[in-house]
């Protein structure tokens, strides 16, 4: 299975009350990343048999404007195994139930879902030992995504892509090819 693990893009600042921050949606910023991250992503002809979001409006919406560019047509699934709260165990269940689909895109929120990545990458370990381990460094910025292969054992990572090297790139790309030279 091609993983595809992504984080929400930015949503502005965080809200006090709790029930105010999950219906928080993305800001501007964020849907400029997700549509540039999109379109990088159809360009490499990445597409997902199935994506997975966090119930949390600023995930959802990522998830829906990142499959929309990349030509994803059916319904999102939403999951408590993604939402902030979730454990370690609940995101392998759903791993377990998507195992059928050969590209899934799962969306949610730091840190839970940047220590489950890390634990993906570790070879795995007995019911014991998995109490007791340290998940791999990562860092997954908002709106970020990274590809891991799963097969058995430890997963493997393929690629990141940061929404502010992808803005760079795209930039760079829409400006003029040639340098500027004097004619003396």
């Amino acid at each position: 299975m091609n993983l595809y693990v992504m984080r929400h893009a930015s949503a502005g600042t965080r809200r006090a009350n709790p029930v105010l921050d999950v219906r928080r949606p993305l800001d501007k910023q964020g849907k400029r990343d997700c549509l540039l991250l999109g379109n990088t992503l159809s360009s490499m002809n990445v597409a997902f048999d199935l994506v997975v979001s966090s119930p949390l409006k600023r995930s959802l919406q990522t998830a829906s404007l990142v499959g929309t560019e990349t030509g994803y047509e059916q319904k999102i699934l939403l999951s408590d195994a993604l939402a902030p709260q979730a454990t370690f165990a609940q995101f392998q269940k759903l791993l377990a139930e998507c195992s059928g689909y050969e590209s899934l895109l799962v969306v949610g929120h730091s840190p839970n879902l940047v220590q489950f990545l890390g634990l993906l990458l570790q070879p795995a370990a007995t019911a014991q030992e998995d109490c007791e381990r340290r998940p791999a460094a990562v860092r997954l910025r908002k709106g970020a995504i990274a590809r891991l292969t799963l097969d058995r054992g430890a997963a493997m990572l393929q690629w990141m892509l940061d929404p502010r090297v992808v803005g760079k790139l795209y930039a760079s790309s829409t400006s003029k090819s040639r340098r500027k030279t004097s004619r003396k």
